[in-house]
């Protein structure tokens, strides 16, 4: 045998050699592919022909629907806002992706959850700040915070919020509905604030720290006038100047509580307190009390 044949038979089985590793890796890989497809219902081969549906688009309408009958039908809002977000994912520059994102902020307010809520509504007021249903968006926001509103002896930080987010719907949208509902809802988060406040100056009453109750009181006064609160915040207020020696403030307190609140049982206590001192209640108009009525004309 020559050495040239000898190179070329050489070479042909190297590559023959390397064809049948690759070869039987191949086959290896299919028979370890049949297993798996054997858990379904065709072969690998139509599986692998077989348009996958679960990435198949559905027609928008179709998608909304659904989620409408899971929300008032089914009454389930979690997979009720599923659908919904699946329409703003799969038509994302529709009109039902904008019906959608609306009824997502919804479903999710139904479900109780206020933070996903917050965000969908949020989007569509940022999205569609000229559309009819904004008004509604910016509502949610402010009803979720105000449905998450904690006890007064926690921060009240989310009150805050639900105020500055009621006092939003009432600024943008002065005519719409949602407006008096926000209005109600907002001297309900500002009871709340003057609550705390109460709870906290009452605890002060009890350390006798006079000075940091009547800020306490007087913060009730001044920016919370027409909560439930605020007759007994005068009442305190008589009392805790009367400790101190304050006694002009003191009628003053007294005697404003008797003109706006003549029958309260609060104003009893104030009136028999300046009188046990020697004094009647009587009004110094220029007093912080006296001004804080008659800027609200209560006064």
């Amino acid at each position: 045998m020559s050495a040239q044949r000898m190179t070329l038979e050489l070479r042909g089985r190297s590559a023959g050699a390397r064809f049948g590793r690759q070869f039987r890796l191949a086959a290896g890989l299919i028979v370890l592919a049949i297993p798996l497809s054997g858990c379904g219902t065709g072969s690998l081969w139509d599986k692998f022909l077989a348009k996958d549906d679960t990435f198949v688009d559905e027609p928008a309408d179709k998608l909304y629907n659904e989620g409408l009958f899971l929300m008032n039908q089914k009454q389930d809002p979690k997979a009720a806002s599923k659908k919904f977000e699946e329409v703003d994912r799969q038509h994302p520059y529709s009109d039902w992706a904008r019906k959608s994102l609306l009824m997502s902020a919804y479903a999710f307010y139904n479900a109780g959850d206020y933070d996903s809520c917050i965000g969908a509504a949020t989007r569509y007021v940022t999205l569609h700040p000229g559309s009819p249903d904004a008004a509604y968006a910016q509502y949610l926001i402010a009803a979720s915070h105000y449905d998450q509103i904690p006890d007064i002896s926690r921060d009240q930080g989310r009150t805050e919020k639900a105020i500055a987010a009621l006092e939003e719907v009432i600024r943008k949208y002065p005519t719409s509905e949602y407006a008096v509902s926000a209005k109600a809802k907002l001297e309900g988060a500002r009871d709340q604030l003057a609550g705390k406040e109460m709870d906290v100056g009452r605890y002060y009453m009890e350390k006798r720290d006079y000075t940091a109750a009547i800020n306490r009181f007087k913060t009730v006064v001044t920016r919370y006038q027409t909560t439930r609160h605020v007759e007994e915040a005068l009442a305190r207020l008589t009392e805790a100047y009367m400790a101190i020696g304050i006694v002009g403030e003191a009628q003053t307190a007294a005697a404003v509580l008797g003109h706006n609140f003549p029958d309260s049982p609060w104003y009893k206590d104030a009136y028999n307190l300046v009188k046990s001192g020697g004094v009647e209640p009587s009004e110094n108009t220029g007093s912080y009390i006296s001004k804080a009525f008659k800027k609200l004309g209560l006064g």
